[in-house]
């Protein structure tokens, strides 16, 4: 455990410091060459083309993740095993930085190039928006796959847990899943909702701990949160309804300091451009660090135990 905590801030350390490594880095073009070259040796009908046709491609580089990650178990003194994890968790994260995508909307010096800095929190392909709440719902979103997603399945299983998440993460969206026959892709797409399903439930608990738990739990309770489908849509509904609780909290504190008295100021001018997008990514940070605090508690009562 210890050494899953070590990885995990070491990872997330590089990826602030070392941005252009990453973008270097985090490429799937051999991901996805190995998807092309199976599609071209199945025919119509055959399992590849079918729903689980996704469960050919992904064993292959798995297994090889698997047996590498068994073979370092206890070498060095375990020292392998946490430069391996560095690695692998460096290398699923993101691909992109998320705070710096979003920083680069806020910052944005017109609206056309609002639009384009919005388009990185969307899949390629489609078209970004810039209405509120929607832009609420994508950094919810763009966080449980760059971050949250990635960060569970490596806890659980290590490395080969981040591989796995990741490469059923890009097969189901984007570029990959364009070239996938469309029961191939809806299958990898299915897969991965079951893979976010619990992550998006832990991430509602940390918005509860860490905002305004009564909001959290009805807009949980309401969106289909406390249901055994296999559905995160309530992710989206729990962020909005956080950032409004956070929002309206701001401007009560506001009304409280008290302005000059002659009248009331506007409300842009009290919670500053994209208030919205500020306060998301600021409850995300939150329930990372949420996560983070609870990995070192579990950490301190082994060494205690």
């Amino acid at each position: 455990m210890s050494v899953t905590l070590i990885a995990t801030v070491v990872a997330l350390v590089l990826g602030h410091l070392a941005q252009p490594l990453a973008a270097a880095v985090r490429s799937y073009g051999w991901y996805g060459d190995w998807l092309r070259w199976l599609d071209g040796r199945f025919d119509e009908g055959s399992l590849w083309r079918g729903s689980w046709g996704i469960l050919i491609a992904l064993p292959p580089p798995l297994l090889l993740v698997a047996l590498f990650q068994q073979a370092l178990d206890d070498t060095m003194f375990g020292l392998a095993s946490l430069l391996f994890g560095i690695a692998a968790l460096f290398y699923a994260w993101g691909p992109r930085d998320l705070d710096v995508d979003v920083e680069a909307i806020v910052q944005a010096p017109d609206l056309a190039s609002r639009r384009a800095a919005a388009a990185r929190l969307w899949p390629d392909g489609e078209a970004p928006s810039l209405e509120g709440g929607v832009l609420v719902d994508a950094v919810f979103y763009n966080a449980l796959r760059r971050w949250f997603g990635v960060l569970f399945w490596f806890l659980l299983l290590g490395p080969f847990g981040a591989l796995m998440y990741r490469l059923v993460e890009v097969s189901a969206h984007g570029e990959f899943a364009r070239t996938l026959p469309a029961g191939t892709a809806e299958g990898a797409r299915t897969l991965l909702t079951a893979l976010e399903w619990p992550v998006a439930q832990l991430m509602t608990l940390a918005l509860a701990i860490v905002g305004n738990f009564d909001t959290v739990l009805a807009a949980w309770r309401d969106n289909g949160g406390a249901t055994f489908a296999f559905r995160i849509g309530f992710l989206g509904a729990v962020g909005r309804a956080s950032v409004r609780s956070e929002l309206a909290e701001e401007v009560g504190d506001y009304a409280d300091v008290g302005a000059d008295g002659e009248g009331a100021v506007p409300r842009l001018e009290v919670l500053g451009e994209l208030p919205e997008l500020r306060d998301a990514m600021s409850l995300v940070w939150r329930t990372l660090l949420a996560w983070l605090a609870l990995l070192a508690l579990l950490v301190i009562a082994g060494y205690v135990n």
